[in-house]
């Protein structure tokens, strides 16, 4: 039988808003969490640089992507709708960028 798979990528900040680098170690246990969670999870170490504005504002930011594969089943996607409210708050963000989609497993 085949199981459906999604693959969850975060866009982790690598600055607070204030401009003060996010520590390492915060980083890091946003990974492990999601390792312990699911059993893996990946990191790519280039910086994305990005620009958005908010209230007329534009904020210049670099970011680490983070990617995890689960199995695509309603539990998975609540985990990650509550994922995203401890980031916000871990990363003093207004939003954090979660994206989704279905992938193949071979």
């Amino acid at each position: 039988m085949k199981r459906s798979f999604r693959r969850y990528e975060i866009l982790l900040p690598l600055q607070f808003n204030d401009g003060r680098p996010v520590p390492a170690a915060v980083n890091h246990q946003t990974l492990s969490g999601l390792r312990k969670r699911f059993g893996g999870a990946s990191a790519e170490t280039q910086a994305i640089e990005g620009e958005w504005s908010f209230r007329g504002k534009v904020f210049r930011d670099k970011s680490a992507r983070i990617f995890v594969d689960v199995p695509d089943t309603p539990e998975s996607r609540a985990f990650f709708v509550r994922f995203k409210k401890i980031l916000k708050r871990r990363y003093r963000q207004l939003d954090m960028w979660i994206t989704s989609y279905p992938i193949e497993l071979f």
